[in-house]
């Protein structure tokens, strides 16, 4: 697998979404502090806080580019996806373009992917629903799509 699985990008644009803050300035996303604490523009991409607006179509650039980093640091720090289903790739992509690849390469989660525990690394996907010390519903969410994903019968 050499690039990107559409179901991750869809993941991502599902939970991201495309955010114009403000409201005054309808077609253009401008840079907005997320649930944890971070500056960001358009589908989460993290950006300084004096970061120009931009439109949809800039920032899905920047989201085709972070979800490559992303699969690349995934594969590499799970080298167990590169034989495994495109939605289990999708679930992990996800999950480290929406945590980063230093928070994959530290966890648990990593050690059960690469044991091919998915029961077990659906678990531990499951106690990343924190941002900013509270438990966030959209992390909920996102973590429960992703651990279908991942659990989702070994059908290539």
């Amino acid at each position: 697998m050499t690039e990107v699985p559409k179901t991750a990008i869809e993941l991502a644009k599902r939970f991201e979404g495309f955010h114009r803050v403000p409201k005054a300035d309808p077609g253009r996303a401008h840079p907005y502090i997320c649930p944890a604490g971070y500056w960001t523009i358009g589908y989460g991409h993290l950006c300084d806080p004096k970061h120009p607006p931009i439109n949809e179509t800039e920032a899905e650039v920047y989201l085709a580019r972070d979800l490559m980093t992303a699969f690349n640091a995934a594969l590499r720090y799970c080298p167990v996806l590169a034989t495994e289903p495109e939605a289990r790739v999708a679930a992990l992509v996800d999950f480290t373009f929406n945590l980063g690849a230093g928070r994959l390469q530290t966890s648990t989660l990593r050690r059960r992917v690469n044991q091919r525990d998915w029961a077990g690394a659906a678990i531990e996907l499951r106690r990343w629903a924190y941002g900013g010390g509270r438990v966030l519903p959209g992390l909920v969410l996102r973590r429960e799509a992703e651990c279908v994903l991942l659990t989702l019968p070994s059908l290539k």
